[in-house]
């Protein structure tokens, strides 16, 4: 997901590694802080693979600094990457979030509605983070009360998206019956 956030806020607009990497920490940092470590060589790895360019600007101070731009081969693999999402990236609320930051980029209505789709049929399906056997357990079967707190803070997060994605479902299909 970090090479997808990377392409995606690039899509956006050119930036230093300093700032993309202040953008994908707003992003995902609560979960997993982006480390120079991981993200600098992921944006090599994707420079390497054409996906982006770098050129040399000066520095507001002593040192020059690197602008990244996607390559044309970046804005494809970009909306290939939000084309065809593994499983995890729609059942994995962070990778769905990474996902769903940059969705707007896939130009395909009818795409976009599919994984929508995806997602919705993922939080139809029972679960819950405790279980009886093999039975998911409801918020009102937990008698401790932190463990009821987390199941029912999870419904109303699932129901609210639920309502959004009927609402932006049903927008994705009237601008493809257009």
């Amino acid at each position: 997901m970090l090479e997808l956030a990377i392409l995606g806020f690039l899509h956006d607009a050119p930036q230093h590694g300093y700032e993309l990497r202040k953008r994908i920490a707003a992003l995902t940092g609560h979960v997993k802080p982006v480390a120079e470590s991981t993200l600098y060589p992921a944006i090599k790895r994707l420079e390497k693979a054409g996906l982006l360019a770098r050129r040399t600007q000066p520095g507001a101070g002593a040192a020059p600094r690197h602008v990244l731009t996607l390559t044309a081969e970046g804005h494809a693999e970009l909306r290939r990457r939000l084309a065809h999402p593994a499983d995890t990236d729609i059942t994995d609320e962070n990778r769905w979030f990474t996902l769903l930051a940059f969705l707007r980029h896939l130009d395909d209505p009818l795409a976009q509605a599919e994984l929508l789709e995806r997602r919705m049929a993922f939080l139809r399906r029972p679960s819950s983070f405790f279980y009886e056997g093999d039975r998911p357990l409801r918020a009102e079967e937990v008698e401790d009360p932190f463990r009821r707190g987390i199941l029912t803070i999870a419904r109303a997060t699932s129901q609210a998206e639920l309502s959004w994605l009927r609402r932006t479902l049903d927008t994705l299909r009237a601008a493809t019956d257009d």
